[in-house]
């Protein structure tokens, strides 16, 4: 199937839920990704942010930029012109150079906080207390161009849906307790990022409203 028809296929599945598609297009070609664009795609997530600083350009203003890869904190300046969401926000450090690299650009970057919900220690992210203890600085307090906006994680690589079901609760479970603790009046602290090619129809099942899907539109890297 061609890349407008995967899209098609995965957007229909999704119709009648709350989850939006976020197309990964790592490795890929700035090519693929216009024919991503011209079968509607307009969320792209990107996980290098030289890849994501050289396509920018390439394509049309109206793509909505995430990255959902690792941030060192020395890279968001190539970020911060154009990105719209940090979905990998995993330290105060890296929020309070957000805010900087945003405030020269005189705008506001959206990060979502990336929880470790896997088994496997090789994922990144952090435990609910490590978001609390942000969540409660006063540094934040003072953040004038970064909105956090919700939550991500990823699930364990696994046949077993139990576990991954389990899983993406659990970061459902983080959403909803921040989101009545510190985000209670806030309306665009709403997004729980979760699900990927393999998993997303039950990330969507438990309540995602950003799938983050690569191989199942392009096909597997080589």
């Amino acid at each position: 199937m061609s890349i407008a028809e995967n899209i098609a296929a995965i957007e229909q599945t999704l119709t009648g839920t709350a989850a939006r598609l976020v197309v990964v297009t790592k490795t890929h070609p700035v090519e693929r990704l216009r024919e991503a664009y011209a079968a509607g795609a307009r969320i792209f997530g990107e996980n290098r942010v030289q890849e994501m600083a050289a396509k920018q350009p390439e394509l049309p203003a109206d793509v909505e930029w995430h990255q959902i890869g690792q941030l060192q904190t020395n890279k968001v300046k190539y970020l911060a012109a154009f990105v719209h969401t940090v979905q990998s926000v995993d330290s105060l450090r890296l929020l309070l150079e957000m805010e900087k690299h945003a405030a020269k650009h005189q705008r506001v970057i959206n990060g979502l906080l990336q929880f470790h919900i896997a088994q496997e220690e090789t994922k990144t992210g952090l435990s609910l207390p490590e978001a609390e203890e942000i969540l409660n600085s006063e540094e934040l307090k003072n953040l004038r161009h970064v909105r956090l906006t919700g939550v991500m994680g990823i699930a364990t690589h696994s046949p077993d849906e139990a576990v991954v079901r389990g899983e993406f609760r659990q970061l459902r479970q983080y959403f909803e307790h921040l989101k009545g603790r510190y985000f209670a009046q806030d309306e665009s602290f709403r997004e729980i990022s979760m699900g990927m090619s393999a998993d997303y129809p039950l990330a969507v099942a438990e309540g995602s409203t950003l799938v983050r899907v690569g191989s199942a539109i392009f096909g597997s890297r080589g």
